[in-house]
This record gives structure tokens, sequence and C-alpha cells, in this order.
């Protein structure tokens, strides 16, 4: 595979694509949605090949439930491609304009970031969401999925080919890296002279290679341990919904709860309702000092914390449990254990939840509420092409908006400068 080829593609039709206009994009995904529905069962005879593989591989429950596809989801998948075309197109926008006082009308103008590199696991939804918001943004993607996703990945790519064709769009516009070869990934990496952006969606290993390797700038998205905060004065009936919605709907997303940090003023009434409840749902629990001492004989799987939990985003049904003092105690931990994803407190106090807020260093903070909600969907963006968990350019579920920058445009009658 000749990557320099891939790269001078891209960057061609990313040209074409900074003028299309929204109608054309917007038919371009109309195509995408329909076929991902007529096409539905091969997609999914693919996507079991793909489950196949990954269960005799020895997958773990929760990453086999991210790679799998069901009729359910592809809808949905479908669904968020049509929410996209119905979505303001950001390309062309003024961000502001003023008139200066030599006469010059100036403004900032959105434009597209260019070339986009996204390289990803076993998520094969995101091989759709990429291409969607990339194509509605006027950007060209050049995409790297996991070898677990192979066969679903092709057939998507597939689609998405065919979409273009139909809408009269370059095929370049979105392409697929097909070899899993590691070296393809070094080399994507160094392709400043035609990709704007590299995002990586995965784990930590996957992260640090790109910062370390890239010659290009890098969005981080997607990893983060999330923790929820119970405070002395939260409504602990209503909070332990929430905990068990943020730890058991989908305990494979990257939203999903990693650590509990409880008050110790209401551990002993708290703790007790907790395993209960994460007993039915088959929870592990992972506990330390005082917090392992309530437990004890409450939690049917229980063992206590060893070096390193505290830094595990589980991606599965395991929670780490711990108590704390104060909201600031709560905080100094987040502190410590990478909190730049999804965090919440749970509280009826507003000081503690102002405070929370404001230390807090995640893309996300939540008060009563689960954090479960950090998605692009979920946050009216139609899709996300990733949650960046960094400060510069973009945070949290990344969206349309996030995948432009700007171009600052000055309008005078025939000035020059004196």
């Amino acid at each position: 595979m000749e990557l320099q080829s891939m790269g001078q593609a891209a960057r061609q039709a990313a040209f074409t694509l900074a003028t299309t206009a929204t109608a054309q994009k917007n038919q371009a995904l109309a195509f995408i949605a329909d076929e991902l529905e007529a096409r539905q069962a091969e997609i999914l005879t693919a996507n079991e090949k793909d489950l196949a593989a990954a269960r005799e591989s020895g997958m773990s429950e929760a990453l086999l439930d991210r790679l799998m596809l069901n009729p359910s989801r592809l809808a949905a998948i479908a669904g968020d491609v049509r929410n996209v075309i119905g979505l303001p197109d950001p390309v062309g926008a003024e961000l502001d304009s003023r008139v200066l006082e030599n006469g010059m009308r100036l403004s900032r103008r959105r434009v597209p970031l260019g070339v986009v590199g996204v390289i990803y696991e076993a998520r094969p939804n995101v091989t759709i969401d990429i291409a969607a918001l990339c194509l509605k943004t006027g950007n060209a993607s050049i995409l790297r999925g996991g070898r677990e996703t192979f066969h679903s990945n092709m057939a998507l790519v597939s689609v998405i080919q065919q979409a273009l064709e139909k809408a009269g769009l370059p095929g370049a516009s979105v392409q697929y890296i097909a070899k899993p070869d590691r070296e393809l990934v070094s080399e994507l990496l160094t392709m400043d002279q035609y990709v704007d952006m590299i995002i990586p969606r995965g784990g930590a290993g996957l992260h640090k290679m790109c910062k370390e390797k890239s010659t290009i700038p890098v969005i981080i998205g997607g990893f983060g341990i999330s923790h929820a905060f119970v405070d002395q004065s939260a409504d602990l009936v209503r909070a332990l919904d929430v905990v068990e919605n943020a730890k058991v709907q989908r305990p494979s997303a990257c939203n999903a709860l990693d650590t509990l940090l409880v008050h110790e003023a209401v551990a002993a009434d708290f703790l007790p309702a907790l395993a209960e409840r994460m007993n039915q749902n088959k929870v592990a629990l992972v506990a330390e000092g005082q917090a392992l001492e309530i437990l004890q004989g409450q939690a049917n799987q229980l063992r206590e914390a060893q070096a390193g939990d505290f830094d595990t985003e589980w991606l599965s049904y395991t929670l780490g449990v711990k108590l704390v003092s104060d909201v600031e105690a709560a905080i100094r931990h987040m502190q410590d254990h990478n909190a730049s994803h999804s965090d919440a407190i749970l509280t009826n106090d507003l000081m503690s939840a102002e405070r929370f807020i404001n230390a807090a260093g995640s893309a996300a903070v939540y008060v009563n509420a689960s954090t479960r909600f950090t998605d692009g969907a979920q946050f009216g963006l139609g899709a996300e092409v990733a949650v960046s968990t960094q400060k510069l350019h973009a945070r949290g579920p990344m969206g349309l908006e996030e995948l432009t920058s700007y171009k600052w445009v000055g309008q005078a009658d025939y000035l020059c400068r004196s």
C-alpha cells in the first residue's frame, strides 16, 4: 500500500471538498444512510466474521461489545448520519466581523481543516461517524481501524465509497488503510505534507505512540478515568440510580464510570446499598481501606485495590470504590488519577457543586447526572469523531465545529497600507 499516494489523493480531494456545496455533501450523507440500511445483511455478515475471530482469540466480553454490530445499532448509526444532514454546515460561517478605522471590513470565516487521519480500534461505528462528520465539514479523511474490525470496516468503507460515487464526490474523500501493518501507522504519523491532524481513538499505548512519533498535530481522544463523587448532601437513593447507569448501561464505553468516590459521612448507609445494586448487575468491586471493610460480606465480588487500579479504565463490569473526607479530597484524588474525560458530583449542596465544576480538569463535568451523557449524539452534535481529553483546539465530543479552523478575511476598496 502506497501511503504517499493516498496522502496526495486525500489532499486533492480536500481541495474539492472545501468548496463543495452543502446540498451535495448532504446528498452523499443521505446515500450513506440509505446504503447502510440496504446492505444490512452484508455488513452484519462481515461483522460476524470479526466477532468469531475475536471470540477465538479470547477477546473480553467488554471489547466484544464494542466490536458488535446488530440491526438496532446499525439503524442507530444510519440515524446519526441523517442527524448530521440536519445540522447547520459550519463551513463559510463568519465567527465575527468588524470595520477597522482604515475602512477595512475584517472577519473570521470557518474553513475545513483539510485532511484528517484517524487511528482507532474495536469500534466499527467510528468508521461511519468520522466519514459523515468529515464530509459535512469538507475534510478528506484517511482511516486506520484495528485488525479485529477488518471485515466490518471493509464492508462499511464499501458503503461510503459507493455513496461518494453516487454523489459525484472524489472517492479519495474517505480512504481506508486496509493493511494492519504497524509500520504504516508510523508512516501516516509523519505525512505532514498531506495530513493536517491526527486523532487516535484507543488505549493509552496508542495515544503515547502518536504523541511521541507524530510530526502532525495530535488530538488525544477517548481515554481517561471517569469518576463520580457522592457528597454527604446527596439524595442517596437517586444517587444510586445514577451510579448504576454510569457503570452498567454500557460498561465498554469510554464514558462509563471507573471510580466511585464516596463521602465518608454517608459511607455506612450508601455502600451496602451500592453492593446490593452492583450484585444485581454482576459488577465486581475493587476497594481500599474503610470502603473495603464496609463492603466485606456485602459485595459478591470484592477484592482489595492494588497499585494502579485507580488508574485503570476498566471498560468492563468492574468499579473502583474509595472513601474521601470531602469534595477537596475527591478533587485531589481525581487530579492524581487522570480525571480528563467525564466526571460527576452527586450533591444537593450548591457550593460543593460549583467547587467541583470549577476544580475538575475534565472535558465534561456533571452535577447529578450520569457520565454516560458524554457523547456527540447526546450533545446534539449528530455524532462525534472523538472525545477530546486535551485542552487545545477542542474538548469533549468533537462534532462539526471542532473539525474546522478559520481564516481572516479583509475586504476594502483598493486599500493600501500607509
